[in-house]
């Protein structure tokens, strides 16, 4: 509880009808309790829902962290399917061109 009036005046006088007693005013709303209250100590189902909350942040942080590592791995395996396709079509041509080459060398007339 808060005391307001002139305390100093009052306090040598030892006049007490100047103070006045005054609830203290909390910025928080109606219900809310603030989470580290000193010397207050949580009730057992404040605890369950910190710890429900915990847990439903833990698991969407979860799902967010899966869908980037599938968005990423399919990423990587169209990088793969890529590069296969690049390294195919250069065995092609250069199964053809050793083709060529041993068809010129390989049946020259002497």
């Amino acid at each position: 509880m808060a005391v307001t009036g002139d305390e100093t005046e009052s306090a040598a006088t030892g006049d007490m009808s100047t103070y006045q007693i005054c609830s203290p005013t909390s910025s928080l709303p109606h219900g809310m309790v603030m989470a580290s209250s000193p010397g207050s100590v949580p009730s057992p189902q404040q605890l369950a829902e910190e710890a429900t909350r915990k847990r439903e942040l833990r698991l969407m942080k979860n799902r967010e962290a899966a869908r980037e590592c599938r968005r990423k791995k399919k990423e990587y395996v169209k990088c793969l399917e890529n590069r296969v396709a690049v390294l195919e079509n250069q065995n092609k041509t250069l199964i053809e061109e050793l083709k060529v080459l041993k068809d010129l060398y390989c049946h020259k007339p002497e």
